[in-house]
């Protein structure tokens, strides 16, 4: 056994040897070049520009979605974590992706950071989510090649070794005839001191050389930092560096022998290139005297006298990276005033030196402190030195769902009863709306617009294509909104109320989702356990002020209507997957129909004949199957318009596919089917009544007249819609006696 443990020992040792060799953990200032040379872009960036190379390296793609194409980018996706991307992956928020990168393209251009991203938004719009999803980012693209960092500091080695010839690669002669200490083992050396600050490698280089070899290795036109092209050593650096060069007589070379260059990892929980700050009262950088430290007492004679200082504090632990300022206006304004100044300059006076900024600034803050802020004198020249992204909930609830499904279902341990989930993010994104302002819009849907209810408008965000449980403004008028959805949702972006800076934080609807697990009556969490939770959340009007809204228009800010719309739609739903399992009516065959009969409307809609699929003789389109259709949806304007209208609405796919085989992706097919298996169900649903009332006994009666039908039922409830036993028979129950009683 202790030879297996050995021989397993060994193994590990010479894997972790490998990669370190691989990773160049540890090189001398001519190794290092030679990398410069050799990859100029990746090793001459300042920290806003390597944030934005990580954000490329994970990925960019254009998605469709209810509002027209957004930008997603990889890296907030997470999946680098593998079993924690769901816990930790930001959902939605592409527009503030998007205004993200383009600030740090701008960086880029400009050649420095020149403000600071103050993300604004409600408690628990996601801003911290946001940045970690950054900082996740950067720990693992520190660890790839093309993310590589480096660091320096000084070796001294003992007088005996360094008599002898040490070579750039150990003990072996480099090819100038000189040699480095950088490879040399701990053993060998007198002291060693390290740079906290992380100065890059390159400021060892006079700044007239720099420029030279970087324009003979860049691509031209390449836009270089102005931190690489002017940046200078820290002060603890140049002192060391000014001793050596007196002491080597101005030979540069001698003085380089001493640089050691180091990789190193950013890692928020070692707080290296990437660090959160609380809201404390103070400038967030420090120094103290290091040359009084008894080990550094075997520096050379020529650095003894030196009155060395070590910076400290986020600002330097940050260098490379990222610094989150988080609640950054609940400080008081003297504590954060240095960051005009920082923000300026890229640089931070200390006592005894000037300390160079080199990293991406952001800073959170909710809409309550921004708002008092925007009231203060200094904010006009704060607002010039700030770039602010508003960071808002969640409109789409289908987005709203997936963060539940994330933060809750996977943690609860307990059956998640089909639409629990999803009525709470329908909740949440109702309080949330404003109601759109007519005016704005063209005459043509200006009446639309002032009867759009607020279900219809979440709907609209959504892609849902679904009327409103009840009051809706008119068959088809939500639909026919869809052009223009995307300017309802900028309508209110650039107001101080704008959508998603009010309403339901997730934060309190995860707290309900998890008080509503433990409800005796169920056991698990049941759609009808939320909406009694959110029944009594909306009673504490004291303690949230969405509810404190004064509703308007057709159900904006209208609490109690949103939960008897929520009501009746779940009802709704329950109904429709119970009579799916029923065997009462045949979805195929009405889904054969419809496809039909939108085919005969779409060849009279071009005037065109149809082609008999028996003769293949062309024939004009077949208009008795048409008005059997129409009579059964129980049609109420004249044929000639009622076609017209609808084929408007699908024209993407009737008009330009004509064997019409992806019209079962519009909204409007769907809308259609329901209405028409409705219609036919409507004289069965004595029926679904009789089987709920079966499904209602526990154990089901085997002797019942319903006991085989509803048997088969239940088994596909569970197997094809994710319902538990205890969940069918409750479900059974509420329908008995809400809508069959």
């Amino acid at each position: 056994m202790a030879s297996s443990i050995d021989e397993e020992l060994n193994h590990l040792d010479q894997t972790f040897r490998d990669a370190f060799h691989a990773e160049r953990h540890v090189l001398s200032f001519g190794e290092y070049l030679e990398l410069v040379r050799k990859e100029p872009l990746h090793h001459t960036r300042d920290a806003t520009a390597y944030l934005s190379d990580m954000i490329r390296h994970f990925g960019v793609r254009i998605q469709k979605g209810p509002l027209g194409e957004v930008t997603r980018y990889g890296v907030f996706d997470q999946a680098f974590l593998g079993a924690d991307t769901d816990q930790e992956a930001l959902i939605g928020q592409e527009h503030v992706q998007g205004e993200v990168v383009r600030a740090l393209h701008n960086f880029t251009h400009i050649g420095r950071t020149n403000r600071l991203l103050l993300l604004h938004g409600p408690n628990g719009s996601a801003k911290s989510t946001f940045i970690g999803c950054l900082m996740r980012g950067l720990e693992r693209y520190s660890e790839c090649d093309e993310g590589a960092l480096y660091r320096v500091s000084w070796v001294f080695p003992k007088k005996s070794t360094s008599r002898g010839g040490i070579g750039f690669h150990g003990k072996t002669a480099s090819s100038s005839g000189t040699g480095s200490y950088a490879h040399l083992p701990d053993d060998e050396l007198e002291a060693r001191v390290t740079v906290e600050i992380r100065d890059h490698p390159l400021f060892f280089l006079p700044l007239q050389e720099r420029e030279r070899m970087l324009q003979k290795w860049r691509p031209k036109g390449a836009p270089l930092p102005r931190y690489i092209s002017h940046g200078t050593l820290c002060q603890k650096s140049k002192k060391i560096f000014d001793a050596l060069l007196l002491e080597a007589e101005g030979s540069l070379e001698q003085v380089l022998r001493h640089v050691r260059v180091e990789r190193y990892f950013i890692s928020r929980r070692y707080r290296v290139g990437a660090v959160t700050l609380g809201p404390e009262l103070s400038v967030d950088a420090r120094e103290r005297q290091v040359t009084a430290d008894q080990n550094l007492g075997a520096l050379p004679l020529s650095l003894r006298a030196l009155s060395l200082f070590e910076a400290a504090g986020e600002l330097v632990d940050a260098s490379g990276g990222v610094l989150e300022l988080s609640d950054l206006l609940k400080r008081p304004l003297d504590a954060f005033k240095y960051l005009q100044t920082m923000i300026e300059t890229g640089e931070v006076a200390l006592s005894n030196q000037t300390l160079l900024v080199n990293s991406t600034w952001l800073a959170s803050a909710n809409e309550l402190q921004l708002e008092a802020f925007r009231g203060h004198p200094e904010f006009e020249s704060f607002r010039g030195r700030f770039e602010l992204i508003p960071v808002p909930y969640l409109l789409n609830f289908r987005e709203e769902q997936r963060v539940y499904e994330s933060h809750v279902a996977k943690r609860l341990g307990v059956h998640v009863a089909p639409f629990a989930l999803e009525i709470v993010a329908r909740f949440a994104v109702l309080s949330r709306l404003k109601r759109p302002t007519p005016n704005r819009y063209p005459d043509p849907v200006q009446g639309h617009l002032s009867r759009l209810t607020a279900w219809e408008k979440m709907c609209l965000y959504a892609g849902a294509g679904e009327e409103a449980p009840h009051d809706s403004s008119g068959p088809g008028v939500a639909q026919s909104l869809r052009p223009i959805a995307p300017d309802l949702w900028r309508e209110y972006r650039t107001t101080p109320e704008y959508e998603g800076s009010f309403g339901a934080s997730p934060r309190e609807m995860t707290t309900l989702l998890f008080d509503a697990a433990q409800d005796a009556r169920f056991g698990y969490l049941s759609p009808f356990g939320v909406l009694d939770s959110l029944d009594r959340l909306c009673e504490r009007t004291d303690d949230y002020s969405f509810l404190r809204i004064e509703p308007e228009g057709p159900g904006y800010h209208d609490t109690r209507r949103s939960r008897n719309e929520l009501k009746t739609w779940l009802l709704d739903r329950l109904e429709d997957e119970f009579r799916q399992v029923s065997g009462i009516v045949d979805d195929r065959s009405y889904e054969d129909l419809l496809i039909r009969y939108f085919e005969q409307v779409s060849y009279e809609a071009k005037g065109e004949k149809v082609r008999n699929s028996v003769t293949q003789a062309p024939e004009d389109p077949d208009e008795r199957l048409m008005g059997e259709v129409e009579r059964m949806l129980k049609m109420k304007e004249p044929k000639r318009d009622y076609r017209g209208r609808l084929m408007s609405r699908v024209a993407a796919f009737a008009l330009e596919t004509p064997d019409l085989s992806s019209i079962k992706s519009s909204p409007v097919f769907r809308e259609l089917l329901a209405a028409l298996r409705a219609m036919v169900f409507e004289e069965k649903r004595a029926e679904l009544g009789n089987i709920c009332r079966a499904l209602r006994e526990e154990p089901l009666d085997p002797k019942g007249p319903y006991a085989q039908v509803a048997q088969a039922a239940k088994k596909q409830l569970i197997e094809r819609f994710g319902y538990s036993e205890a969940s069918v028979r409750d479900t059974a129950i509420r329908l008995a006696t809400e809508r069959f009683g």
